[in-house]
């Protein structure tokens, strides 16, 4: 979808870490868990699993739902793809070392953007969760310097495009800088934006976000108001995406 400032993406063509958050495991229960915890539902009685994703519905007497209202929908956000009043928002909690959150990026977002955000129907909303160690947090403060420059989306694909070893030296600084470089990014600014504590804050406003709701793992998402926990398939995501649609 070509969203004002930011050119259409292309479809792109990832092994387990500590909490990252897989196809399946205990990692994806005990993120599950979690989820369920926050909505004050017992984990021994599940909102209707599909295929990984924990539904988290509003109804039944619970109290309102802690994720219905997550959604920013600010107008031109660099860090988002699709229509601010679009009818279901994804918000994704990602960490850019995560190898699943790779696998998600180049396998199952572009089919999402294709047969969704660009049809006008799903707004995807961009959080940082760098929780894998200081090459995360720094490559996170890079992809906000390029979307201060328009090109948060070019940033994050060419992290993406490639499995890397964490923390293993790919995303060092002159990495960083020379993905800068090659999207013909003002190195000046990104070097000043990267740094900067409107750059800090933004990214600490997500990672309180995420674990405020015990979100501790990547890749997370919230699909409307239904967590979906893990880099799932496609069908999993368009299980939940179409009964948001229908409900509308």
């Amino acid at each position: 979808m070509q969203r004002p400032g930011t050119p259409s993406r292309t479809a792109r063509q990832t092994p387990p870490i500590r909490r990252t958050v897989g196809w399946l495991g205990p990692v994806v229960v005990i993120a599950i868990v979690a989820v369920l915890a926050v909505l004050g539902r017992p984990a021994d009685k599940p909102a209707d699993p599909v295929g990984g994703t924990a539904a988290a519905g509003s109804g039944g007497g619970q109290e309102a739902n802690p994720f219905a209202g997550l959604a920013r929908r600010t107008p031109n956000d660099p860090v988002s793809l699709g229509k601010p009043d679009a009818p279901v928002v994804i918000i994704e909690y990602a960490d850019f070392q995560c190898p699943f959150c790779g696998r998600y990026a180049r396998e199952t977002e572009p089919r999402l953007i294709r047969e969704y955000v660009d049809q006008g129907l799903v707004r995807i909303e961009w959080r940082d969760l760098p929780y894998l160690g200081a090459q995360s947090r720094d490559t996170a403060a890079a992809a906000r310097a390029a979307a201060e420059q328009g090109k948060f989306w070019q940033f994050h694909d060419a992290v993406y495009a490639k499995e890397r070893r964490v923390n293993g030296g790919s995303l060092d600084d002159a990495a960083l800088r020379g993905i800068a470089e090659r999207h013909d990014l003002d190195l000046a600014r990104f070097d000043a934006a990267r740094t900067s504590a409107v750059t800090r804050d933004a990214i600490d406003r997500d990672i309180q976000e995420a674990t405020s709701m015990g979100i501790t793992g990547t890749p997370a998402f919230i699909v409307g108001d239904t967590p979906v926990i893990g880099a799932q398939p496609y069908e999993a995501f368009k299980q939940a995406i179409d009964k948001q649609l229908a409900a509308e």
